[in-house]
């Protein structure tokens, strides 16, 4: 895949992940997909996102950013959204909360083989602390 290509991949990936359309993962996922570093399969990485759905009703991956250099896509994502009890082990308890990701995923052979993740969980601690 070319950078572009790679750009208009990630973007509708994220429009899959935004509509819950899990039966069309599978275009995006590669099936032995790893995850920070750990093998969790296309299976364990759809019930990730379907629990992360669970957790927050309102969810929507925003994109912010993104850079391509063949075979790896880098995002930022931002988040506005309201938990409905914890996030990241933290009571949100159905507050309005605002984060960030930054995201790596290496695409190989037209299917999401890593991801790397960083959430700014900090960021959802101050504004509980703050609230």
């Amino acid at each position: 895949m070319t950078a572009d290509d790679l750009h208009d991949f990630y973007r509708a990936y994220i429009a899959c992940l935004n509509r819950q359309d899990w039966p069309n993962l599978h275009r995006y996922v590669g099936e032995a997909v790893r995850y920070n570093g750990a093998s969790i399969g296309r299976d364990g990485y759809r019930a990730m996102l379907i629990g992360d759905f669970e957790a927050i009703p309102d969810l929507a991956f925003n994109i912010e950013l993104i850079v391509a250099e063949p075979p790896t896509v880098a995002s930022r994502l931002a988040f506005d959204c309201t938990p409905v009890g914890t996030l990241f082990g933290l009571p949100v308890n159905g507050r309005r909360v605002r984060f960030t990701e930054n995201v790596f995923y290496e695409v190989r052979e037209g299917a999401i083989r890593s991801v790397w993740s960083v959430i700014d969980k900090a960021a959802v601690a101050a504004q509980i602390r703050d609230a």
